[in-house]
């Protein structure tokens, strides 16, 4: 499928600019890895949707805990990672 698109001149300077120094062989090959970025960035993001409305759905029926109880073990954590290390 061929597009043509206009990226505008700072963008296409750096497309081009990536293809002269040899980082990438083409402007096809930069334009579909900055595709395939956004595309695992996007289902990164779909993912942690899910796990926010799983979240949330279980706080809604009383399966979480107490955000005391929450904040107090992972500062009991933090601490204790914090004295090991000195």
């Amino acid at each position: 499928m061929t597009r043509n698109v206009d990226l505008g001149d700072k963008l296409e300077n750096f497309v081009a600019n990536l293809v002269a120094t040899g980082r990438y062989a083409s402007e096809e090959q930069v334009l579909r890895e900055g595709v395939r970025l956004i595309q695992e960035r996007e289902d990164r993001l779909a993912t942690l949707d899910e796990a926010i409305a799983r979240g949330m759905a279980a706080a809604d029926t009383g399966e979480g805990r107490p955000t005391d109880q929450v904040f107090d073990r992972l500062e009991a954590k933090y601490r204790a990672m914090a004295e090991a290390a000195d």
